[in-house]
Formats: structure tokens, C-alpha cells, sequence
């Protein structure tokens, strides 16, 4: 896979994200949500840290962790360019693609929506470029979420041992495109790990 295909490929990520996220952030109040179909629903969060809502204490953790950010994703940058340069598989390339894009728009949030929007609240939208400035310093912005699949949210049958009759939920957290781009990738290169590296 060439370097033009790889950086195609970031783009459009990059793209779907921010434009998903930039939609969410300014017509959805904190939390509001619409039911797609049944397991499927748009509810608008915000993240402070990494993934499954994982945070750094204290005033730096937040700084610390988007710093980590930034170096993560220039060794991730740096194993792309190189996977292109050494013509490696077509499969590697792609995840690796996908990889540094789900970084990278998350980055764009830690980082620049901060300074770039008005906060996020229960009852107001937020709007970008606010006239009094946005809710938080540069490399202090939160992470928009939206996206979550719940494939069970009801009473479990009786019958079944120890939790009959209890309420249970299945796949409950809230998450985005760059999210999904990173998994789909660590999901490849997992399933194709024989084509991605293959033995010389």
C-alpha cells in the first residue's frame, strides 16, 4: 500500500470523526440521545481521559495523558512511514493507517476543543468559537463520544444460574469514529497477523 493510499485513507477517517463529533458537540446538549433502532443509539459524552473513561488524577494527569498522546502517535507515524518504505504487506500498511487516524482524531479533541468550543451542559449547546473563549486551555479538551451499541439491556430470564431475574446490559460504552478505526485496526492485524507479518 502506498504512502498517497495510506494518507487517503487517514484523511477520510479524520474527516468522518471530526465531522461527526463537531455535529454532536453543536446540536446535542450533555447526554441527549436518539434511538437509531433497537441496540443502536447517538448519545453525546465526553471523555477527560483514555479509553472506557480510564483518567490520570490530579491537575497534570489530563496534561500527562495527552502529552502521551502526542508521543504515541509520532512512534505510531514513524512504524507507518517505515511499513511503506519496506513495502510491507498491503494489510499491515492499511491497519497501521487506521491506527494512527483513530489516534490522531482523538488528539484533535484532547488538544484543540477546549479553546475551540463552549462547554458542554445538560441544557446548553455548545457553540464553537465562543465570543468569551472556550471551556478549558489548549491540551485540556474532552473527547466527544456518541456512538453505543447496548445489544441487551433487559431482565435476564429466570432460569439462567445466579443472575435470573436481575437486570443486565451488554456492551454498554459510548465511543466514536477514531475509537473505531484503532479497534477495527487491532482487529485485523490480529485476525491477519500471518499476512501482515509473514515469516521470510
Amino acid at each position: 500500500m502506498s504512502l498517497k493510499k495510506s494518507i487517503l485513507v487517514i484523511i477520510l477517517v479524520l474527516l468522518i470523526d471530526q465531522i461527526t463529533k463537531i455535529y454532536i458537540k453543536t446540536h446535542f446538549t450533555l447526554h441527549d440521545s436518539v434511538e437509531v433502532f433497537g441496540w443502536f443509539r447517538i448519545i453525546f459524552v465526553e471523555n477527560k481521559g483514555m479509553a472506557w473513561g480510564f483518567e490520570l488524577p490530579g491537575n497534570y494527569g489530563k496534561l500527562i495523558l495527552t502529552l502521551f498522546r502526542v508521543v504515541a502517535i509520532t512512534g505510531i507515524g514513524y512504524w507507518l512511514y517505515d511499513s511503506v518504505r519496506k513495502n510491507s504487506p498491503t494489510i499491515l500498511t492499511f491497519c497501521i493507517a487506521l491506527i494512527f487516524a483513530g489516534a490522531f482524531g482523538n488528539i484533535i479533541d484532547s488538544i484543540f476543543y477546549g479553546i475551540l468550543f463552549s462547554e458542554s451542559t445538560l441544557v446548553e449547546i455548545a457553540s464553537f468559537l465562543p465570543e468569551g473563549g472556550g471551556y478549558e486551555s489548549i491540551f485540556y479538551g474532552k473527547v466527544v463520544d456518541m456512538i453505543q451499541f447496548t445489544f441487551y439491556d433487559d431482565i435476564l430470564p429466570d432460569w439462567i444460574p445466579f443472575m435470573g431475574g436481575k437486570h443486565f446490559s451488554f456492551f454498554d460504552p459510548v465511543f466514536n469514529i477514531a475509537d473505531s478505526a484503532i479497534s477495527i485496526g487491532v482487529f485485523l492485524l490480529i485476525v491477519f497477523n500471518k499476512k501482515a507479518f509473514p515469516k521470510k
